[in-house]
């Protein structure tokens, strides 16, 4: 590791003379600029919290905030006595301005296989004809797309270290998940629900959020409370536009950023704006949300099933579908937890030029990584083919119904009427408030608060798999709210494993029920949500699960 010398740290001192109002983001740009321009180089260690204060003549608390700030975004690494150093990923990942259609460091190949048709019915194995044989190397579903509980190889590293954390976060509400689907199987009684959806509500920051509201509401004048500008506040979308440049490097105009109820609405508006285009189907990833296709029908649009493998979409079903836009989520693939490789998101994007179409991307839980170096965001690699879509509601909660979505120049002044036709805008009070939020740096506090939660839930998670049900492979693990646990056949045949684990009052989500594909090998593999749920739920959820199907 490089040691840290005082010339680097010079570039500072403007930010430290910032008035203290903005002392502590300014110190924040200062260290993410030098990361980004490569003057703190991959590797340089930074000086101690207290010795850095001690230089700047700010204080400790100014500089700790910076570094779990950085740390979060991962232009950072740190380890418990060993310091805080530059993470080897942050120019790769962060640095310097792309060329438009470049692709980010990571690797993988290209792939092939075939399409099902994908129609808007009410459940995702509902939006196809029937069960499809799986392309070569489709995930999430073969044994070389699973790692096993403690560490044994997989997608996604396991930590270093399983057990539960001493502090525990505060209780979630164990509500169930957002468009779901139907309750458990054969139980009415859910004590204990792992399906994926929901973040834990209890988390949500009551009292940062009153503060903000209260500001707001102090100085908001009279004109503000008209009808609105159908793209938002013009002080939101400038604080969503910083916000989302530095944390998911995305190329954020302000003028190009609408808000919106949700994810679920930006696809509602794109899907209509594309159907006034003459469209008729949009390509949608195999497996998948079946979110995406219910949403797209709504507008008139019919879906296509695309199949993936571990690096992304396969282009040559792409190619073949004959479609024009395509819903994905590359940095987070739900369900299956991949990240896209570099080479699946240059051609994704080659194929959008080639055919004149457009990819929404559903940034559905970018902030949430543990055990990764930050992915950036498809659209900052070609924003004029890329509609990028996200929300605060597994940030904050999804009751807010606050969004947004960055929109080619093409198509603007298209999702903007429509936007102003559906709706008229978004409530000018919640926007006000959310701007407030984020200017205060509250929004990144919330992150940083929800990330060492979750992390932890994560881990029980995987230490009450491993303790449980041995020899369930889990994937999917670094980064999101939910894992892919695939248990064993020893355990059951999946339709009765599911059965016992609802009779015995704990709700499963089968992979199944997201895609296409059958494997028949008589594993279960499971979609498992853990964000809603305490550590202790989480590992007497697994325990009941294990009771009730046997130790296989």
């Amino acid at each position: 590791m490089k040691s840290h010398g005082q010339p680097a740290w010079e570039l500072l001192l403007p930010a430290a003379a910032a008035p203290a109002r903005r002392r502590g983001r300014a110190l924040q740009e200062a260290l993410r600029e030098a990361v980004r321009s490569g003057r703190l180089a991959a590797g340089t260690r930074l000086p101690s919290t207290r010795a850095l204060a001690a230089d700047l003549g700010v204080s400790r608390g100014l500089v700790t905030e910076a570094y779990e700030q950085l740390t979060a975004e991962g232009y950072l690494r740190s380890d418990r006595g060993a310091g805080t150093w530059v993470g080897d990923a942050a120019r790769s990942r962060f640095g310097g301005t792309r060329a438009r259609g470049a692709a980010p460091s990571g690797g993988g190949d290209l792939g092939r296989g075939g399409g099902a048709r994908a129609g808007g019915g009410p459940a995702a194995p509902s939006h196809h004809p029937g069960p499809a044989t799986p392309a070569r190397g489709a995930v999430p579903l073969g044994p070389e797309a699973v790692g096993h509980a403690r560490g044994a190889g997989g997608l996604d590293p396991a930590p270093g270290s399983l057990a539960p954390g001493a502090d525990t976060p505060p209780r979630g509400t164990g509500a169930p998940p957002c468009g779901t689907g139907a309750p458990a199987r054969g139980t009415s009684a859910v004590l204990v629900d792992f399906r994926p959806g929901t973040p834990d509500l209890s988390l949500f920051p009551r009292a940062a959020w009153s503060a903000a509201q209260r500001a707001v509401l102090a100085r908001l004048p009279h004109p503000a409370l008209g009808y609105p500008d159908p793209r938002g506040l013009p002080e939101l979308r400038e604080a969503l536009a910083d916000m989302l440049t530095r944390r998911r490097g995305v190329v954020a105009d302000p003028e190009r950023l609408v808000v919106c109820s949700g994810v679920a609405q930006a696809s509602s508006l794109l899907g209509f704006v594309l159907r006034a285009r003459g469209l008729d189907a949009v390509g949608v990833e195999d497996p998948g949300s079946p979110e995406h296709g219910r949403l797209f029908a709504s507008t008139g649009l019919d879906t296509l099933w695309l199949p993936l493998d571990e690096e992304g979409l396969l282009p040559e079903p792409l190619t073949a579908s004959g479609v024009r836009a395509v819903v994905v989520t590359p940095s987070h693939q739900f369900p299956s937890g991949i990240s896209w490789s570099a080479e699946r998101r240059a051609a994704l994007l080659d194929w959008a030029r080639a055919v004149d179409g457009y990819v929404l991307e559903d940034d559905y839980d970018g902030d949430f990584r543990y055990d990764r170096a930050p992915v950036g965001a498809l659209q900052g690699l070609d924003p004029e083919r890329v509609v990028y879509a996200g929300s605060v509601s597994k940030s904050l909660a999804p009751g807010l119904r606050l969004g947004w979505m960055l929109v080619p120049e093409a198509l603007l002044a298209e999702v903007v009427e429509r936007k102003r036709t559906m709706d008229l805008g978004n409530p000018v009070l919640d926007q006000a408030v959310l701007a407030e939020f984020v200017a205060r740096g509250a929004y990144d506090r919330q992150l940083r608060r929800c990330q060492r939660a979750y992390r932890e839930r994560r881990d029980a998670l995987l230490s009450a798999l491993a303790e449980h049900l041995p020899g369930t492979g889990v994937s999917g693990i670094a980064a999101g709210l939910h894992v892919i646990a695939r248990v064993p056949a020893r355990y059951g045949p999946p339709e009765l494993f599911l059965a016992r684990s609802a009779e015995a009052g704990v709700a499963l989500r089968p992979l199944e029920e997201y895609g296409t594909s059958r494997p028949g090998d008589g594993d279960v593999r499971l979609v498992l949500g853990y964000a809603h749920l305490a550590p202790s739920v989480v590992a007497s959820g697994i325990r009941r699960v294990a009771e009730a199907v046997g130790r296989g």
